[in-house]
């Protein structure tokens, strides 16, 4: 039996604690007290550690984790601490999870996620790349390598659970709200992550299914997205020129 729970860091980050029979990993640790802690009360066997990019609030705790315990630590090259550097298409498996790595540059250029089809009840962490009802900021890559990534993305089974980075859910579906106004689907979920939200209850994991009807960053192609994005930047119909649009809208939004 495989369980995912969240565990709060920063302001609005999680670090997700995933836990079967053999064992426990945590996904981006940006902070190690909370960790240690649950590891300390709940006697927590911890076995290993997923990073999905190098931003210090996905890997601040990790070095406090390695230098107390022997863990098993996947991720991208050039940060310290990871002893397993693994690049798109590896395959592993931690606790009894098989992972499959996925390279999603745009966030950051060395940005990964993993997957697993976790006995048909699919899993994926995508740190800052996918949010539920948004994506992340492009900071080191190009609009078109995070356009390409979502896309990446969105092929996997729309059962998918998606654990993303960060608590922002309600500020992406009132940009979503701003793009698609009379959108009747996207306004009922505004108002339940409200509830969830005011409730101190994660908004999170979300699913590609719902991500792909409501997420306006999946929804390039779609006729209501693309009217409001031409008409407001003067651009012509094409994909990526709108996700590009669409993510600078968002950026000053």
């Amino acid at each position: 039996m495989l369980s995912v729970e969240p565990i709060k860091a920063y302001t609005d980050n999680y670090i997700w604690l995933v836990s079967t029979n053999e064992g426990s990993i945590v996904v981006d640790p940006g902070e190690s007290t909370e960790i240690l802690n649950l590891i300390d009360t709940n006697e927590i066997d911890l076995k290993g550690v997923l990073i999905t990019h190098h931003h210090y609030d996905h890997t601040n705790g990790l070095l406090d984790l390695t230098n107390k315990m022997n863990l098993e630590v996947y991720g991208p090259e050039k940060i310290e601490g990871i002893n397993n550097i693994v690049n798109e298409s590896d395959k592993f498996s931690l606790i009894g999870i098989n992972f499959e790595v996925i390279e999603i540059p745009g966030h950051t250029l060395d940005h990964l996620a993993f997957y697993s089809s976790n006995n048909e009840d699919p899993i994926l962490f995508c740190g800052d790349t996918l949010f539920a009802g948004g994506c992340g900021r492009v900071f080191e890559g190009t609009f078109e390598q995070m356009f390409m990534s979502l896309k990446k993305i969105s092929k996997y089974p729309k059962e998918t659970k998606v654990f993303c980075g960060h608590e922002y859910t309600l500020s992406n579906l009132k940009f979503a709200l701003e793009v698609d106004k009379d959108n009747k689907d996207l306004e009922n979920e505004y108002n339940n992550i409200e509830k969830l939200i005011s409730s101190d209850v994660p908004s999170l994991p979300t699913n590609l299914n719902k991500e792909l009807k409501l997420n306006p960053f999946l929804r390039c192609h779609d006729i209501d997205i693309k009217n409001k994005v031409i008409e407001k930047f003067d651009i012509i119909d094409d994909e990526l020129q709108i996700f590009t649009a669409l993510r600078k809208w968002k950026d000053n939004f």
